[in-house]
Formats: C-alpha cells, sequence, structure tokens
C-alpha cells in the first residue's frame, strides 16, 4: 500500500461523504431541527457504521453476503422500514414548532446516526468495490487497520464539520422559517429512498 492508494481511497470518500442519500439528508435535518451538539452526534453515528462497512468489506463481509444472501435482504428490509419510520415521524411532526419536541440524548441521536448507516448494507458492497480498485490485493492486517482508522478519522472530521456548518445562525434560521415544507419534503426523499432500498434486489 502506498500514499497514492491512501489519497485516492480518501479522495473517493469524501465524495461518497458529500453525495446526496440518506445519510447526508438525516444529518442535515437532525442539525437544523435540534441544533449542532445533535447533528454531531449524528455525524459521529454515521462516521461510526460507515468506517465500519469498510472494515467489514476488508474482513470479508460481502462474501458472507453472497453465502448467505438472506442475511443481506434482512438487514436492508431493516434498514428501509428505519428510514420510512424516520421519514413517516418528520412528516407527521412538520407543522410543530421545535419547543415542543421532547429532549432526545446525544447518545440516542448518535445511535440514530449509526442505525441509519447500518441500515446500508449496500456500503459494505460499494466499500468492497472500492477497496478492490484502489488497494493490491494483498493488504496486510496492520495495512487493513490503517484503512479502518483513517476512514474513521476522515469520517469524524468530515461528518461534525458538516454539522457545525448546517448549525450556524444563517442557516438554521431560514430553516425554521420554512419548516413544514422542509420537513415535508425530507420525509419524502427519506420515504421514497427507504421504498427503493426495500424493493430493489
Amino acid at each position: 500500500m502506498t500514499l497514492a492508494h491512501l489519497i485516492a481511497f480518501n479522495l473517493t470518500l469524501l465524495a461518497a461523504i458529500a453525495s446526496p442519500g440518506p445519510s447526508l439528508l438525516f444529518l442535515t435535518r437532525t442539525t437544523l431541527a435540534h441544533g449542532r451538539a445533535a447533528g454531531i452526534a449524528v455525524a459521529l453515528g454515521l462516521g461510526t457504521m460507515a468506517a465500519t462497512w469498510t472494515l467489514m468489506a476488508l474482513l470479508g463481509l460481502q462474501t458472507l453476503f453472497a453465502l448467505f444472501p438472506f442475511a443481506y435482504v434482512a438487514l436492508k428490509a431493516a434498514g428501509a422500514l428505519y428510514l420510512i419510520w424516520i421519514a413517516l415521524q418528520t412528516w407527521i411532526h412538520a407543522h410543530a414548532p421545535l419547543g415542543q419536541a421532547a429532549p432526545v440524548s446525544h447518545q440516542r441521536f448518535f445511535a440514530s446516526g449509526l442505525l441509519v448507516n447500518l441500515g446500508n448494507p449496500k456500503s459494505v458492497l460499494f466499500a468492497a468495490a472500492v477497496l478492490l480498485v484502489i488497494f493490491p490485493a494483498d493488504l496486510t492486517t496492520s495495512e487493513k487497520a490503517f484503512i479502518f482508522a483513517n476512514h474513521l478519522i476522515v469520517e469524524w472530521t468530515v461528518q461534525p464539520a458538516l454539522a457545525v456548518l448546517l448549525s450556524t445562525s444563517a442557516i438554521r434560521h431560514r430553516y425554521l422559517g420554512a419548516k413544514p415544507l422542509l420537513d415535508r419534503i425530507a420525509a419524502t426523499v427519506l420515504g421514497a429512498l427507504g421504498l427503493r432500498l426495500l424493493i430493489e434486489k
């Protein structure tokens, strides 16, 4: 493994983090609705699970999914249903002022981030493909550990930075002014992503 391999991996990783999807949408909505601390907690959860999927790919979990496809289907279905549940809750409470929401612990926001990315087992297949294309096949155990640690550091740096950016007063003020519409849009997109994950092969 060389520095060039690592740079290519990190560039791909940054593009994946910034791409529209359930993770970014969930991070955005949580940060705008509940503030910076909640957004950072979700970001850490999302990043932890994303890096864990890379570790699983390094350890060959995609082979296990190929041998036991029902495990992949079950995990994918659970993740899809969780996204749909989030979408329904967001839609139902779109008109509720934020002040009426019960406080939620940072641990629960962290767990929500974990669950959103846990519910997307396609991440391990994506990670496996990226690792196969970028890195040599004969990675040592220490190199695999380093790739996992590198992924975790990138996630724990970039995702919370996004939460901090989204929590600025100007952005949050605009969100509060259009909360019902934006929450309904977020709920529709999350629900559609959940349904797509549920029905696609």
